[in-house]
């Protein structure tokens, strides 16, 4: 999901099931005691479960990446963190630093920190853990599932990488980089552990499961080109009875509790125990602050780009070249696919008994970009988030509670029609395509070649939408570095300014930015940091990062 979500509690759930974990603190309690028995050890391996959450809430420190592509703006000109800082990095001006790319793009620090907690937590586990055998397997292969996932993160960003593992002995101050593929190789031993040893959804009582780790898998497997094991485990996940939701937007929202059979990880928060975040309260329409007499919310708003990315509810995407200047006629919002209606909100949009009104002079209104430096809450687009967006959140209260399906199985499927692609199986990726397009009604002729490939890519996109993929996927692709829309560069992003006029709008094509935007391609990896470089003898930077 999906960069930054802020966290307004520290006590964060990871829910499978029915139930919570508890993450009571234990740093007063003596690591012996701790994985000496099945129940503390739990407890200790329940704060590695946090991972899963904090680099989806925060794969960087700029806001949420999707803000690096034509998915999302962030609307302040202030020079910081979700406001203005997203812009400067995504214009890519040789004036920015490896430095700077470092603090707002880079992981590196943290990444090492919880992977040395996990590594601790697999040592202490086999050097102090008294419970059966059963139970030792179990928890080593969800302490080795948190290990496969942050080493995914790590590489995903940095390809080669410093490997480190359980023992503790053998850490040095001074450690050379492995090549990508004993990375991948030691990410897939890892997550196959994982999925060989860990129990069934049903059978795991919240904790990690094994569609978890099989999902995983097809996500990490498909960075390492890895294709065939992408496809059996994306089979694996169907045998356990994963399915798409029949309704698109249920299968993001819908909570594990009240029966989703699409999510495979989905983070869960509770009111009651004051476990909240603050996602609603950051991209929230205006006017759910503006009814309240307060300011606020929309911090980020979708793009001209994006809308115009989807297709009509009856295939095709409609031709948007009137609405390029300025015009009264109604754009087409009506005549969308249902994946566009569950994830923008635009003008007219049925939204806590109101209507959105993202108009000069409206109740969620509409600023200039540059021009009106702070928004608060205002859109430089005509739009508004819709998806992990909650209707029923009340804008006044601390927090929101509810859930974020971090994986879920349309992207399982996905993975494996891109890795029936690249192995020339084109029978099973045009299957996984259909299988995506027929949940929201939308008509599918078979493909082969590159008409194919771009059908892939556009449902990645649109389904994937607002989730946190599109940026690392052009990254992986290598295409980033391309003119739009194959890549990021060469482009600027775009809105629509809706002034009311007469009975009805003028619709006026708008720029949200200040320059062209630009992937650098030594963007494909990030920097070591100036610290690691410093520190460790038997480490040099990057060729492109010299």
């Amino acid at each position: 999901m999906k960069k930054i979500i802020a966290i307004v509690s520290s006590a964060l759930v990871l829910l499978s099931c029915d139930k919570f974990l508890d993450l009571t603190p234990t740093s007063s309690v003596s690591s012996h005691t701790m994985w000496e028995n099945t129940t503390n050890a739990e407890y200790a391996v329940n704060y590695l479960f946090t991972f899963l959450w904090n680099y989806n809430a925060w794969p960087t420190q700029l806001g949420l990446t999707e803000s690096l592509t034509d998915e999302l703006k962030y609307t302040s000109y202030n020079f910081n963190a979700m406001a203005y800082i997203p812009s400067y990095i995504a214009y890519g001006s040789s004036t920015v630093t490896a430095q700077t790319y470092d603090v707002y793009l880079g992981k590196w620090g943290s990444l090492y920190t919880n992977i040395r907690e996990a590594n601790e937590a697999l040592n202490y586990l086999f050097t102090y853990g008294q419970m059966s055998d059963d139970d030792k397997t179990r928890l080593a292969a969800e302490i080795r599932f948190i290990r496969g996932f942050l080493y995914f993160e790590l590489v995903k960003r940095y390809k080669d990488v410093i490997i480190y593992d359980e023992h503790l002995e053998e850490i040095s101050k001074d450690k050379a980089v492995s090549t990508e593929e004993k990375a991948w190789d030691f990410i897939q031993a890892d997550l196959n552990f994982a999925a060989d040893n860990l129990p069934v959804q049903a059978q795991a009582h919240g904790r990690i499961d094994k569609g978890m780790a099989y999902g995983m898998i097809t996500r990490a497997m498909l960075y390492a080109k890895r294709y065939d094991a992408v496809k059996k485990a994306a089979d694996k996940v169907t045998e356990l009875g994963y399915s798409l939701e029949p309704k698109y937007a249920d299968g993001v929202a819908k909570s594990l509790e009240a029966g989703n059979r699409e999510a495979i990880i989905q983070y869960t928060f509770s009111a009651g125990k004051g476990i909240l975040h603050s996602y609603d309260a950051t991209y929230s329409p205006g006017g759910d602050f503006a009814v309240l007499d307060m300011k606020g919310g929309a911090y980020a708003v979708p793009t001209q780009d994006i809308v115009e990315s989807y297709e009509l509810a009856t295939g095709g995407i409609p031709d948007w070249k009137k609405w390029h200047a300025s015009t009264t006629d109604t754009p087409p919002y009506a005549l969308l696919e249902p994946r566009f209606q569950a994830s923008i909100l635009y003008i007219g949009s049925p939204w806590k008994a109101r209507s959105i009104e993202p108009y000069v002079g409206g109740t969620d209104g509409w600023a200039q970009w540059k021009t009106d430096k702070e928004p608060k809450g205002k859109t430089v687009t005509g739009y508004y988030l819709k998806k992990n967006v909650d209707e029923s959140f009340d804008v006044s209260s601390a927090g929101g509670s509810h859930p974020f399906t971090l994986l879920r199985y349309a992207e399982v499927l996905l993975n494996k029609a891109e890795a029936c692609y690249r192995t020339n199986d084109a029978d099973g990726a045009n299957a996984a395509v259909k299988a995506i397009r027929s949940r929201v009604g939308l008509p599918y002729t078979e493909k082969s070649g590159e008409a194919l490939w771009k059908a892939i890519v556009q449902e990645r996109k649109v389904e994937l939408a607002f989730e946190g993929q599109r940026y690392w996927d052009l990254r992986r692709w290598e295409t980033a570095h391309l003119d739009y829309p194959e890549g990021l560069s060469g482009y600027k992003q775009h809105g629509l300014k809706i002034e009311p006029e007469g009975s009805g709008f003028r619709y006026s094509y708008v720029i949200v930015d200040d320059y062209d935007r630009n992937f650098t391609s030594r963007l494909y990896r990030f920097p070591i940091p100036e610290s690691e470089l410093s520190s460790n003898s038997l480490i040099d930077q990057y060729d492109e990062w010299k």
